[in-house]
C-alpha cells in the first residue's frame, strides 16, 4: 500500500509534459482528415446559431402575445421560426457527427495500430520485464481516453465556451452590463474551481488507476499460470492476493469518488448563486418596467440553455484530465524507442552460402554477471552445428543473439561475413527458421497456428508441411480436424504435439538458416526417432545449429560443441570428443546408463 500511495503523493497537480505531447500527439492522426475537419467545425457554428436564436424567437413570441391585434398573425410566424432553430441545432449537430464519426474511427485506429507495431519492435527484454495484464490495461484505457478526448475537446469545450460568449455578448447588447457581467463572472469562478480541485482529486485518479492496472495483472498472470496454481494447491493463496489488489485498488476509487462528491457540490453552488443574481435582476427588470415579460422568458431560458452545458463542461474538464492520465502510458510506449533497433545504413540480408560465424562473443542479461565468455565458432555453409551442455549453460542464449532479441556485448555474429546488426532485423529473422524448446501457439486453429510459418502459404503447402512433422495421423483422428481449437497458448495439445506444430512451421517457412533448440526435447521416443529423420532431411543442404540435451540427438553433426559456463569447452565430431574422454563422453555414458534404466523400468 505504501507503495501506491508514494506514487500518488509524488504526482504533480498540474498538466505535465508528458500529457501535453500525449495530447498533442493526437494532432496529426486528426489532421490528416483536415476537410472533414473544417466542415465537421462549420456545421458545429451553425448548430450554435440556431440554437442561440431559439431563445430570442420564443422572446418575440411571448410578447406579441401580449399585444391583441398580432395575437394570431405574429406568434405563428415565430413559432415556425421557433420549431425550424430547433431542428437546426439537432440537424446541424448531429450532421456535425456522423461527418465526424470517420475521422475519429480512423484516427483511433491509427493510434492503436502505430503502439500494437511499436511494441512488437520491442526487444524481448522489454517483454520479459511487464507484466501482460497491465500492459493490456494500459492501451485499453488509453484507446478508450482517446476516443473521449478527441470527441468531447473538439465538439463540448470549444463549443460551449463559444455559445457562453455568444450569449454573453447579445445580454451585454440588448439589457443592462450586469447581464453579462455576471454570465462571465459565473463563468470564471467556475472554470478557475474546476481546475483548482479537479487538478488536486487528480492524485486519487492516478492511484485508483495504478491499483486497478496491478489487480489485473495479477488476475491475467494467475490464470495464465492455473496448472501451477493446481500443482502447488495454491487457489486460497492466489484469491487472497487478488482480494488485497482490490482492496487497494477500492480504497483508491472511494477516495476518487469522495473527492468527486466535493467538486460537484461546489460547482452546483457556484451555478446556484450565478442563476439567482440573474433572475433576480430580471425580475426587479420587469418590476421596473425596463423589461417585458418575454424580456424574462429569455433571461430564464439562457440561464437553462447555458448552465446545463456548463455543469457538462466541468465534468468533460474532469474526464479530459483523466483521460490526459489514462493516455500517457499509452504514448509513452508509443515513443518508448526499441532497444534493438535496426542502423541507420541497414541494408536487407542476402543470403548467398549461409555461412554462420560467432566472432570472440560476450554477453550478459545482467551487467553484473556476464553470460558468454568470447564464443568463437563457425556454421560452414549447409553444415549443421550442435550445441550441448548442461542447463544455464547459455545454449539458448547462442539462438536468441542470432534472431537479434539481444545484441553481443562484444564481439560480432556474421552471417556471410556480414554483421547482423548491419541488415535490417526482418530480412535477418526472414533468413532463419526456429524450433523452440517451449511452443506457445495461439488460441485459434490448427490450421491457423501451422500456416502461420507463412501465411502467405496455400493451404496444400500447409497441409504438406503437417505431413512432414508427423501430424497428418493426429489431425486426422480430431472430429474438427484442422479446424480444431487449440485453447490459450495451445493447452489442448499434449507437449510433443505442440512441438510437432512447431516443426511444421518452420519445414513451411523454409528458410536457408535452421535453428533447433531442443527441438525433440517433448517427444516420446519412438515419435523421435521419425521426427529426427525428418529434421535430418529438412536440415539438407542447410545451415543448422542444433541446441540439445539429448546427445543421442546430435550423433551426426559435422561438429559437435560443449558449452559450460558460458565457455567452449570442447569441441569435434561425436566420435572424437568421445575419444578426448572428457566432458562430453561423461555426459555420454550417463545419458546411455540413463537410458537402459529407463528400458528396463518398462520391461518390469
Amino acid at each position: 500500500m505504501t507503495e501506491h500511495r508514494n506514487r500518488s503523493e509524488n504526482t504533480h497537480p498540474k498538466i505535465s509534459a508528458s500529457q501535453w505531447r500525449a495530447a498533442w500527439s493526437l494532432f496529426p492522426y486528426v489532421w490528416q482528415y483536415k476537410s472533414r475537419l473544417f466542415a465537421a467545425f462549420g456545421l458545429l457554428l451553425l448548430a450554435k446559431l440556431a440554437n442561440v436564436s431559439v431563445p430570442l424567437a420564443l422572446k418575440e413570441i411571448v410578447d406579441s402575445l401580449q399585444d391583441p391585434s398580432t395575437a394570431l398573425l405574429l406568434p405563428l410566424g415565430f413559432i415556425l421560426l421557433y420549431g425550424l432553430l430547433r431542428f437546426g441545432n439537432t440537424a446541424f449537430t448531429e450532421l456535425r457527427d456522423a461527418l465526424f464519426a470517420r475521422v475519429l474511427q480512423r484516427a483511433m485506429r491509427g493510434v492503436i495500430h502505430d503502439v500494437f507495431r511499436q511494441l512488437h519492435a520491442q526487444s524481448l527484454r522489454f517483454h520479459l520485464e511487464r507484466r501482460t495484464g497491465g500492459l493490456a490495461v494500459d492501451i485499453e484505457r488509453g484507446a478508450r481516453s482517446i476516443r473521449f478526448l478527441i470527441n468531447f475537446s473538439l465538439f463540448n469545450i470549444a463549443p460551449t465556451l463559444l455559445e457562453i460568449l455568444m450569449v454573453a455578448g447579445i445580454l451585454f447588447a440588448k439589457y443592462s452590463p450586469w447581464f453579462g457581467a455576471i454570465t462571465l463572472m459565473t463563468l470564471v469562478v467556475y472554470i478557475f474551481f474546476t481546475v483548482l480541485v479537479t487538478n488536486w482529486r487528480l492524485q486519487h485518479r492516478r492511484a485508483m488507476n495504478q491499483t486497478d492496472a496491478d489487480a489485473n495483472a495479477h488476475a491475467v498472470d494467475s490464470l495464465l499460470n492455473y496448472e501451477t496454481v493446481k500443482y502447488f494447491n495454491n487457489e486460497t493463496f492466489e484469491a487472497e492476493r487478488l482480494n488485497r489488489d482490490l482492496k487497494r485498488a477500492e480504497d483508491a476509487a472511494v477516495q476518487s469518488e469522495t473527492s468527486l462528491a466535493w467538486l460537484n457540490a461546489g460547482q452546483a453552488a457556484i451555478i446556484a448563486c450565478g442563476v439567482t443574481a440573474m433572475m433576480a435582476l430580471a425580475a426587479q427588470g420587469v418590476a421596473d418596467r425596463n423589461m417585458t415579460l418575454g424580456d424574462l422568458v429569455l433571461v430564464n431560458a439562457y440561464l437553462i440553455q447555458l448552465f446545463i452545458p456548463l455543469n457538462f463542461l466541468g465534468t468533460v474538464y474532469r474526464e479530459i484530465r483523466n483521460a490526459l492520465t489514462d493516455m500517457e502510458k499509452l504514448f509513452g510506449l508509443l515513443r518508448r524507442p526499441p532497444d534493438i533497433q535496426d542502423a541507420a545504413d541497414a541494408d536487407a540480408l542476402r543470403i548467398e552460402q549461409g555461412e554462420v560465424r560467432f566472432e570472440n562473443v560476450h554477453f550478459a542479461y545482467d551487467t553484473r554477471r556476464e553470460i558468454l565468455h568470447g564464443i568463437d565458432f563457425a556454421i560452414p555453409a549447409g553444415k549443421k552445428v550442435a550445441v550441448v551442455g548442461s542447463s544455464g549453460a547459455g545454449k539458448s542464449t547462442l539462438s536468441r543473439l542470432l534472431f537479434r532479441f539481444y545484441d553481443a556485448s562484444a564481439g560480432r555474429i556474421l552471417i556471410d561475413g556480414k554483421d547482423i546488426r548491419l541488415v535490417t532485423q526482418s530480412s535477418l529473422r526472414a533468413a532463419i527458421g526456429m524450433v523452440p524448446q517451449d511452443t506457445v501457439l495461439f488460441n485459434d486453429t490448427l490450421y491457423y497456428n501451422l500456416a502461420y510459418g507463412r501465411p502467405d502459404a496455400s493451404r496444400e503447402e500447409v497441409l504438406e508441411a503437417a505431413r512432414a512433422a508427423h501430424l497428418d495421423r493426429f489431425i486426422a483422428q480430431l472430429p474438427d480436424g484442422y479446424d480444431t481449437l487449440v485453447g490459450e497458448r495451445g493447452l489442448k495439445l499434449s507437449g510433443g504435439e505442440k512441438q510437432r506444430v512447431a516443426i511444421a512451421r518452420a519445414i513451411l517457412k523454409n528458410p536457408p538458416i535452421m535453428v533447433f533448440d531442443e527441438a525433440t526435447s517433448s517427444l516420446d521416443s519412438a515419435t523421435e526417432k521419425a521426427i529426427q529423420e525428418e529434421l535430418q532431411r529438412i536440415s539438407e543442404n542447410r545451415t543448422t545449429l542444433v541446441i540439445a540435451h539429448r546427445l543421442s540427438t546430435v550423433v551426426d553433426a559435422d561438429e559437435i560443441l560443449v558449452l559450460e559456463a558460458g565457455r567452449i569447452v570442447e569441441r569435434g565430431r561425436h566420435g572424437q570428443l568421445l575419444d578426448m574422454n572428457g566432458r562430453y563422453a561423461e555426459m555420454w555414458r550417463l545419458q546411455q546408463k540413463a537410458g537402459r534404466e529407463d528400458v528396463a523400468a518398462d520391461i518390469v
